[in-house]
């Protein structure tokens, strides 16, 4: 059983600072939007909308917010979004991933270049990184829900791929074109899970120490802080010692 990835918790900072709430509701709110307008309006029938939605309340975004996010498409109000997938390298080599929703192509492309070359980064091509990540689905459950024998059976039986357990929680993966069936089968067994979502896992990882760390952080920081970025994915690893200096 593999331990905690570290890797993973770069994505939940901003969700666990009140000062960026509203600028993830309203990225989580983005999501439903298109996913809403590229299927049907129906989670029932929408995968996609279903994955969305669902993460939004395991972030705790209010009903009403998500129904108007909904309607919104429905309405035929929703401006239309390109999906875009950026690559470069961050401080110390670590490799990033930022995917964005935009409505002017130009203006993102432009920023998180920027971005990038403001943070001691560097951006590249696509594909210049992401031979260095798989495309996964991810679903977590705290660790209360069960021991990691108890979750490993249940991610079997449902057809995951693999489970890392440890005191934080479980986090079980499986192929992205699975996550709608997994995670459904999981719910089952046991219970609402606490996120459900595809992510890109790293297949290799670059080592940080303290100072990379903070300069690395500077650099997602920032890149979140563009509303057209939706989700930022690093490589790095670092050890509990600095993780806690953070």
């Amino acid at each position: 059983m593999a331990g905690h990835s570290k890797w993973a918790n770069i994505q939940h900072r901003k969700g666990r600072q009140d000062a960026a709430r509203s600028k993830l509701f309203s990225k989580l709110a983005k999501e439903i939007t298109v996913a809403a307008k590229m299927g049907d309006p129906d989670a029932d029938k929408n995968p996609r909308l279903r994955l969305a939605v669902k993460e939004a309340k395991s972030q705790s975004v209010p009903k009403d917010v998500i129904d108007r996010a909904i309607k919104k498409a429905i309405g035929g109000d929703a401006e239309n979004y390109d999906e875009i997938r950026y690559e470069g390298y961050g401080p110390s080599g670590v490799a990033v991933i930022v995917e964005t929703m935009t409505d002017n192509k130009n203006r993102t492309a432009s920023t998180v270049r920027s971005t990038f070359s403001k943070n001691g980064g560097n951006l590249g091509e696509t594909g210049s990184v992401g031979f260095m990540f798989d495309r996964k689905g991810e679903v977590t459950y705290p660790a209360s829900v069960g021991d990691a024998d108890t979750v490993m059976m249940a991610a079997i039986e449902a057809g995951a791929e693999d489970v890392e357990s440890s005191e934080d929680g479980h986090i079980i993966y499986c192929a992205d074109s699975d996550l709608n069936d997994v995670s459904n089968a999981l719910e089952a067994e046991l219970g609402e899970s606490d996120s459900t979502k595809l992510v890109w896992k790293p297949t290799t990882t670059t080592e940080l120490d303290l100072e990379g760390m903070q300069k690395l952080m500077k650099l997602v920081d920032a890149l979140e802080d563009d509303d057209d970025v939706q989700r930022v994915t690093t490589n790095f690893e670092a050890s509990d010692e600095v993780m806690e200096q953070l």
